[in-house]
């Protein structure tokens, strides 16, 4: 275990940053999917009553998407303010 109070701070640093790039890689594949889904309910052929129940599933999983999407950018701002909280607090200790 390390004494010096720098060295943790950039092990934190980095960890904040490889999970800031962890929550923009997974925005980025739910928006993907989100798309693909929007566009399966948009442009997908109904000629059959089977047709129509997988447009349903599609529907489900668009809505399944949109709300796992939303968590995790809540996340992503909880995580964010937190630093910024942190780094006040910090600041505000040291008297700057």
């Amino acid at each position: 275990m390390s004494t010096d109070a720098s060295a943790g701070a950039t092990v934190d640093d980095e960890l904040a940053t490889e999970t800031v790039t962890d929550y923009e890689s997974m925005l980025e594949s739910l928006d993907v999917a989100i798309e693909e889904a929007q566009y399966k309910i948009e442009e997908g052929r109904v000629r059959s009553p089977e047709n129509e129940k997988v447009r349903i599933k599609w529907v489900r999983a668009l809505a399944y998407a949109l709300n796992v999407r939303r968590q995790i950018a809540s996340d992503r701002d909880l995580e964010e303010l937190a630093a910024e909280i942190d780094a006040l607090k910090d600041t505000e200790g040291t008297g700057v």
